[in-house]
């Protein structure tokens, strides 16, 4: 009797360990992986899309295995198109469009960030008498945020005009499943490093997106782009090293980093530096829509997520937490809505605007997150460390401007190019 008592609390205490969590969220999606690999494995060596015949099921299989072939548009639609060229707009729509993106990202993704530590790394129900507790299962948050983007995007697609679809469903379970591992590094990260840390961490995500762009897509880079990439490590490096004694000794929300929490938020990038490679071969390859890419993701990675809390109990105990702790419920829930729209906003303010608008954007938005978390949670930084935030933003502007001056150069370039062969 005693043996069956004590069982659970040491499998607790064993779970404790953020190494022994990943392996068991491995062997949960492996029950998913494995078997989803061996069937379409068999569908494509019996070619199935070949042999079946007409039906709702047969159609099922073949969108999530095989896809659909691209159609080619009717004179109609080609017509249609050609007819409605986007209304070119007045100064004082783009300035108004500009600010509705920048508010809503800002306040999604600060919002969204000072939540992410507020659940992460200070204890709920915490008395003058009592300690409180902490959530801990990083599993379940990252499967409340995509449900809800799962839903929204769904909602946008059905409201919205979208072209045909024709990539195969499980190609979009590669980055589900690097998506899902990123954000499960990005939250175990928060109970060893602090959040300005990892804020600044991420700024540095250029270096191994780099990488994993040369190792998956063969890319190619400028020699700028290596300086500016030595220039973020470079202050990322001062930022970690820099300490003030002072504000550790008097801050008690202040944290160490760890080489846990170092080698996290390594994994954090390697992951999220493959979704953002894998993605972009995807639209090259299938021409989808984001907001399809968004559904895709977000469907698998619920379908990961929530096989691995149904295996390893993970639901329960989330469901008791939040009964215990009703403020613990309003986090989770902003938090996912802030998660969810932040992805609309950045996928409209991409469309509106490019790349470089949004880059510039999300990085403002970093900056003032590590102002934010020093304000409300009182982290202390010392001169050497902010001379790191300074290095790193520095570089990613810098970055930001050398693309912008290389297209424009190119864009003379093949003007200049143009008239002179319209001369000739």
């Amino acid at each position: 009797m005693a043996a069956s008592e004590a069982e659970p609390t040491w499998l607790s205490a064993l779970q404790e360990f953020w190494v022994v969590r990943l392996l068991l969220n491995f062997i949960a999606y492996g029950t998913v992986f494995i078997p989803a690999a061996l069937i379409i494995r068999h569908l494509k060596n019996t070619k199935y899309n070949e042999t079946a015949g007409p039906g709702c099921f047969p159609s099922v299989v073949r969108m999530c295995v095989f896809g659909s072939e691209q159609d080619k548009p009717s004179l109609e639609e080609a017509g249609r198109s050609i007819a409605t060229s986007p209304v070119e707009r007045t100064f004082w729509q783009n300035f108004l469009t500009l600010t509705f993106c920048f508010v809503g990202l800002q306040v999604s993704y600060l919002t969204w960030g000072v939540l992410q530590e507020r659940i992460m790394k200070h204890a709920y129900g915490a008395t003058e008498e009592l300690p409180g507790e902490k959530f801990t299962n990083s599993q379940f948050l990252v499967f409340m945020n995509r449900i809800l983007a799962f839903l929204l995007a769904v909602t946008t697609i059905m409201c919205t005009r979208q072209s045909r679809h024709t990539a195969p469903l499980y190609k979009y379970s590669y980055s589900s499943f690097s998506n899902i591992m990123s954000s499960w590094f990005q939250y175990e990260a928060l109970k060893f490093v602090s959040f300005p840390t990892q804020v600044l961490a991420k700024a540095s995500k250029i270096i191994p997106v780099m990488l994993m762009g040369k190792v998956v897509s063969k890319k190619s880079y400028q020699y700028y782009e290596y300086v500016t990439a030595a220039a973020i490590s470079l202050g990322v490096s001062l930022f970690l090293l820099s300490r003030d004694p002072e504000g550790d000794k008097h801050s008690t929300t202040s944290t160490v980093t760890t080489t846990t929490g170092v080698f996290l938020m390594v994994g954090y990038m390697a992951f999220d530096s493959f979704t953002s490679n894998w993605q972009g071969e995807l639209f090259t390859q299938y021409k989808m829509s984001s907001i399809q890419m968004m559904a895709g993701v977000n469907l698998f990675s619920c379908i990961f997520t929530g096989v691995s809390l149904l295996e390893q109990g993970g639901f329960f105990g989330a469901f008791v937490f939040m009964m215990k702790h009703p403020a613990f419920s309003i986090h989770v829930c902003i938090l996912s809505l802030c998660s969810a729209s932040g992805q609309l906003f950045i996928f409209y303010t991409i469309s509106q605007f490019g790349p470089v608008t949004f880059t510039i954007m999300m990085t403002i938005r970093q900056g003032l997150a590590i102002l934010l978390s020093c304000v409300i949670y009182h982290h202390a930084i010392s001169l050497i460390g902010v001379a790191g935030i300074v290095v790193v933003f520095g570089s990613v502007f810098t970055r930001i401007y050398c693309n912008q001056r290389i297209k424009a150069l190119k864009r003379a370039a093949a003007a200049t190019q143009s008239n002179g062969t319209a001369k000739v």
